[in-house]
């Protein structure tokens, strides 16, 4: 695994595999990321793994796995101000192009 931090936020921090992207059967670009949220430096949190399907041209993403468990039927939709979810797609693609 190859992981890579994006910047941090208030909610807290996420990271993707470079070693994971992969281009799916559909043209869509997949990646496992980990989130952990921020908490209170005695509460520690593991956090969740994600398998997530980006769509680099319209800036989207959705949620096919998390922590192993298939999400059947997710949806498309943008990071919505999720400053996290929008550098992760930003790095991926960024690599998918490199």
């Amino acid at each position: 695994m190859d992981w890579q931090e994006v910047e941090p936020t208030p909610e807290g921090r996420q990271w993707w595999d470079r070693g994971s992207v992969r281009r799916d059967r559909d043209g869509f670009l997949s990646v496992l990321s980990r989130y952990t949220p921020q908490t209170d430096a005695d509460t520690p949190t593991l956090g969740k793994l994600y398998v997530m399907q980006i769509d680099c041209d319209q800036n989207i993403f959705r949620d096919k796995q998390v922590n192993g468990l298939p999400r059947w039927r997710a949806q498309w939709e943008p990071a919505g101000g999720d400053g996290l979810i929008e550098r992760v797609i930003d790095a991926v693609c960024r690599a998918d192009l490199a």
